[in-house]
């Protein structure tokens, strides 16, 4: 820790003068910036419609109250077409985030100099584009519907899953598959019985957690025509049916809600 001498005595300081410095003028720097982005802003943002916004909000929330409850029998199929989108496409990205996770790993991939790169290509391909971009992409190539929200569901996971997955691997006890090594078995029987039973757990967790951010992100699919209960949303705020959508706005928070329960129960069952 520096220190700097004077009359009376030694002072001791947390920083350099230089460092102090570079500090403030790092500050300087950012304020600089924040205000440019805001000029920025303002400069294309109406303000008449922000300070418009409280008046509008009780506008909206006058008209959506109470909800139209007897909707409530048409909104059964979408929201189980919305956790269908969600599991089925969280089963197929396991699928495929399983290999992908092993070929990235250093310690399991068969060359770490052109397939791993593969793989993390893959995996930062996928992670990088948002599912409503993968759906508007899918409806244009297979048409809409909930198979295209499933495709979308499960090109969108494949990155995560096998991100996290492929970090367990990576940090797996290594004796115990020395150990199993020393007794002759193959390169199967090592991974079958020295890697897999380590990264189990954190494999369920996984799938769970990412059950439950896919129900989230499937209830707004149908938003570009996907499927599940954003379709019906977006008909009823295409409609301005204010009630309706109030109503599906509390069947899908009902539906997060509950996913996060089973999620919850299900990773502290595995913990």
């Amino acid at each position: 820790m520096p220190i700097i001498e004077r009359d009376e005595g030694i002072n001791w300081r947390r920083r350099t003068p230089r460092e102090s410095l570079v500090r403030w003028f790092g500050w300087l720097l950012g304020l600089a910036v924040f205000l440019v982005c805001w000029q920025r802003i303002s400069e294309s943002t109406t303000w008449f419609f922000v300070w418009d916004a409280p008046r509008i909000a009780e506008d909206i929330w006058t008209r959506a109250t109470p909800p139209r409850w007897e909707y409530i029998t048409q909104l059964g199929r979408p929201i189980w077409d919305t956790l269908n989108i969600a599991t089925l496409g969280t089963i197929i990205a396991l699928f495929l985030a399983v290999p992908v996770a092993f070929l990235a790993a250093r310690n399991t991939t068969p060359s770490a100099l052109f397939i791993r790169p593969i793989a993390l290509l893959i995996i930062v391909s996928t992670r990088s584009i948002n599912s409503l971009i993968w759906a508007l992409l899918l409806i244009a190539i297979i048409g809409p519907g909930v198979f295209a929200g499933v495709i979308a569901i499960a090109i969108r996971s494949i990155g995560f899953c096998a991100k996290l997955l492929y970090e367990a691997i990576e940090e797996i006890d290594e004796s115990q598959v020395e150990a199993i090594t020393a007794t002759g078995a193959s390169r199967w029987q090592v991974m079958a019985y020295g890697i897999v039973p380590q990264i189990m757990p954190a494999f369920a967790g996984i799938a769970v957690f990412r059950w439950d951010i896919n129900i989230r992100e499937s209830t707004v699919l149908g938003l570009v025509g996907a499927g599940g209960i954003g379709l019906q949303l977006s008909a009823s705020l295409n409609v301005l049916a204010w009630p309706q959508v109030s109503l599906i706005l509390l069947v899908i928070l009902a539906a997060v809600v509950l996913s996060e329960w089973v999620s919850a129960k299900v990773r502290g069952a595995i913990i």
